[in-house]
């Protein structure tokens, strides 16, 4: 009897300890806030990636387990900027977690600090699928990646605070591989700068201005709307009068069209990972961003992978 009052005492006390230690509970809406909150919170979170790298973020489905990881959440981690409209809100209505609604402390956008570009002075739906609060592929850009990086681990301290120190040194950690690795990248891009692109979707405003790189165009006539023939034939009489080294497209996208301006411009069709997973080599975001340069730089000097 003694024994198992001992035992039951000891049931107990775990049972009490466990919630304490419990991982706080993190979705990400898309891969790379899902690898950044890894990297940041190491064992102390476990994270639910709602999308994937080889999915166009803008087209998702409120799927049966979504919700059931959304309802779970603790901490709800988007791009923002109205990427995730098309989905998000009847997510949020079906699967019913207050702590992960706008202004509550589990709801966090990284859009928020970093600088938005191409943000229109009017919004008018001919032109296509236009982001009214800038173009919203932020990730692009390894800088912005560090931008977020901060406030993030600082809101993990937030809900988690008996753990905010090592958040703190996750970050700070992150934060000094992060900086040698974007020296690395940004030194062995360097023959990149002024080389003119163009590109199927309007996905890389950011990657562009860090790598210096010159879209002349795109083969999409407006973001969201698919080329017809005729496009592609007229943005094919432009790029035979320009200097353009090559069509860069995301893992996602398409590659039809690029494969027709590919073919007839003799141009290489280059694709990007655009986040985590989009190809062999990017399981986490270093890899992501090696695998991107490499791309390039593979593409201009005519070795293309």
């Amino acid at each position: 009897m003694k024994r198992l009052l001992i035992l039951v005492a000891a049931t107990a006390a775990l049972a009490t300890a466990v919630p304490g230690h419990a991982a706080l509970q993190v979705f990400a809406c898309e891969a790379e806030w899902g690898a950044l909150a890894s990297e940041l919170g190491g064992p102390h979170v476990e994270v639910y990636t709602a999308t994937t790298a080889l999915q166009d973020v803008h087209k998702i489905q409120a799927r049966p387990s979504l919700i059931a990881q959304y309802r779970k959440a603790d901490l709800l981690v988007c791009t923002g900027a109205e990427l995730e409209t098309g989905w998000l809100p009847a997510l949020a209505q079906k699967g019913n977690n207050p702590k992960l609604n706008p202004g509550a402390p589990g709801y966090f956008e990284a859009s928020r600090y970093v600088e938005m570009r191409e943000v229109p002075a009017t919004l008018d739906r001919a032109q296509g699928d236009v982001h009214p609060y800038g173009n919203p592929h932020i990730q692009t850009d390894p800088r912005n990646i560090a931008k977020v990086a901060r406030p993030l681990a600082d809101k993990l301290a937030e809900l988690d605070p008996g753990n905010a120190a090592e958040y703190a040194r996750r970050q700070q950690d992150f934060d000094r591989r992060w900086s040698a690795a974007l020296a690395r990248w940004s030194a062995a891009a360097a023959p990149l700068q002024g080389v003119s692109v163009i590109s199927a979707h309007k996905s890389w405003t950011y990657l562009y201005d860090w790598l210096g790189l010159r879209e002349v165009g795109t083969l999409e006539p407006k973001p969201g709307i698919p080329p017809s023939g005729a496009q592609l034939q007229a943005l094919l009489d432009v790029v035979k009068q320009q200097p353009v080294k090559m069509i860069v497209y995301a893992a996602y996208q398409d590659p039809k069209p690029v494969e027709w301006m590919s073919a007839r411009s003799g141009l290489p069709g280059v694709q990007l990972p655009f986040s985590p997973g989009g190809m062999k080599g990017t399981d986490d975001l270093f890899g992501t961003f090696d695998v991107t340069v490499r791309q390039l730089l593979a593409a201009l000097n005519g070795s293309q992978q």
